[in-house]
């Protein structure tokens, strides 16, 4: 198995774990410990931890290497679309010490920009 984590900076760690948790539990087991601060995600190609420290969210995925890339993608998506007021970018790293994927908004710009 092969793991890929990711340190979002936020103000707000356990409202962005339990709002995450909460929007991915429509589609898989996912469940959120207000008292732990501190989430599961079961996928069918892997599983994924969400822990809230001071400042910061803490995401892990874990699965097979060719599955990385996607757990990457849906968690770090997901987040990222939630947080856009706060700017959240989510920056994976692989334990295999290749950079992951990287999440951040990017709106379109304005009409006449």
């Amino acid at each position: 198995m092969s793991l890929s984590q990711a340190r979002v900076a936020t103000d707000r760690p356990a409202r962005y774990g339990k709002q995450l948790a909460a929007h991915l539990g429509r589609k898989i087991e996912a469940a959120w410990s207000e008292e732990d601060g501190r989430g599961e995600l079961t996928f069918r190609a892997g599983t994924g931890t969400l822990v809230a420290e001071p400042g910061a969210l803490l995401l892990t995925v874990e699965g097979a290497a060719e599955d990385l890339p996607m757990l990457e993608d849906v968690v770090g998506r997901h987040l990222v679309r939630f947080g856009a007021r706060d700017e959240l970018v989510v920056e994976w790293q692989r334990d295999n010490g290749e950079p992951g994927l990287v999440h951040r908004n990017e709106e379109p710009p304005a009409d006449g920009e």
